[in-house]
């Protein structure tokens, strides 16, 4: 098989790249080891930055989210038993995010690509790619008992944490951050209506809670625990009654419990890998970068990985300009950077951390008191929640 662009992994990232690139005329095959089921089955993140959205748009791929997303113009921080919230729109001149499930994201993704004829190939086993730094990369992949090639200009490594694409780059050509936190957090998907039409982001001292939601049918809820929990730990009615303990008294008197349809335990981590290209194949997602989803950036990074990528082959294709492929590692950790320190910060203000001494808890109490205190700071917080340019 002979195609373009080769892409690793076939979830929201590979999958908005292969279809913008297919607007403009450009070849992709993706290959994806597992099956669509099992893609479509990942609950992750919910909130899109404006620019993300602006991007499903250009990708043809934006209908359901406009019709059926939640536009948020703020959220609020809840500590000592108090609510404030931020104003998004007010503090960023117009900018708001959209609250719309990655799952229904990715539907709205494969759709597309099945409309257009898209070669998505799902199972795919032992993905490996080859000949990098070459003219002349390309990819194999197990079928049953017979091992495929596709042959392609570009591979793009858009296969997530563990993928392939990261660990097939030398050791000597790498250089890895990571911070790993002691804990993790403990998500219920259920049916019930959200406690609130914004998002809570709630510190408190037995540990941060998160009040967020997928439709107004639909809620999304989360407490820090240690990472020694399982999810057997936690009983629905145990889950519900710790969160209620976090939060301030009016919104725990007004949430609607309900039986979880899915529970589990996600522990945090920052990690960036640097550069992130090597030859001929270019990183995007979370197969370069991790960040704890506490300032919801996660699908987000991968969104300005996918808008330099795709800018960059345009131009290549189009114009016959490298610059925005030799530039592309260094752009997209630019902002990547800035996505880290957001989500680092935003991690440290609103978690209980076990070894905190009672000077570190006063600096958190400082560092909120003025947050709320200055129109700059609030500015700062929501230009970087609602996406920072491209």
């Amino acid at each position: 098989m002979k195609t373009q662009i080769g892409i690793i992994g076939g979830g929201p990232s590979g999958l908005l790249l292969s279809q913008l690139l297919h607007l403009q005329g450009i070849d992709t095959v993706i290959l994806e080891k597992h099956s669509r089921e099992y893609v479509l089955g990942r609950i992750r993140a919910g909130v899109l930055e404006h620019g993300f959205a602006a991007l499903m748009r250009e990708a043809q791929c934006g209908e359901r989210m406009d019709a059926e997303g939640e536009i948020h113009d703020g959220f609020y921080i809840a500590h000592n038993g108090h609510r404030h919230r931020v104003d998004l729109k007010g503090l960023t001149g117009g900018n708001s995010v959209v609250v719309y499930g990655q799952t229904e994201l990715t539907k709205d993704l494969y759709e597309a690509r099945d409309r257009a004829g898209g070669v998505v190939i799902h199972n795919a086993e032992d993905v490996k790619p080859h000949d990098v730094t070459s003219g002349n990369p390309f990819l194999t992949y197990r079928d049953g008992d017979d091992v495929r090639r596709v042959d392609c200009d570009y591979i793009i490594g858009a296969d997530g944490f563990h993928g392939v694409s990261r660990k097939s780059i030398p050791k000597e050509s790498l250089r890895e951050f990571e911070r790993v936190y002691p804990f993790g957090w403990l998500g219920v998907l259920s049916r019930t209506k959200p406690v609130s039409p914004e998002l809570i982001y709630a510190k408190h001292e037995r540990g941060f809670a998160l009040c967020s939601l997928r439709s107004q049918v639909l809620s999304r809820y989360y407490i820090q625990v240690p990472l020694s929990d399982t999810v057997e730990d936690w009983p629905d009615d145990e889950f519900w009654e710790e969160l209620k303990r976090r939060l301030p008294d009016d919104v725990a008197g007004g949430l609607v419990t309900g039986p979880s349809i899915e529970k589990s335990i996600a522990p945090l981590r920052s990690f960036v890998a640097e550069p992130m290209r090597y030859g001929n194949m270019f990183l995007a997602g979370d197969a370069a970068h991790i960040v704890p989803p506490t300032g919801a950036r996660g699908l987000n990074s991968a969104g300005s990985d996918i808008y330099y990528l795709y800018n960059a082959l345009l131009d290549h294709y189009k114009k016959s300009d490298d610059t925005g492929l030799q530039e592309y590692s260094d752009r997209a950790l630019s902002r990547i950077w800035k996505a880290q320190r957001f989500s680092w910060w935003m991690t440290t203000l609103l978690h209980r951390f076990p070894d905190n001494i009672p000077y570190d808890d006063r600096l958190q109490h400082t560092d909120l008191e003025y947050l709320f205190s200055s129109q700059h700071a609030l500015a700062s917080l929501a230009e970087n929640y609602v996406g920072l340019p491209f």
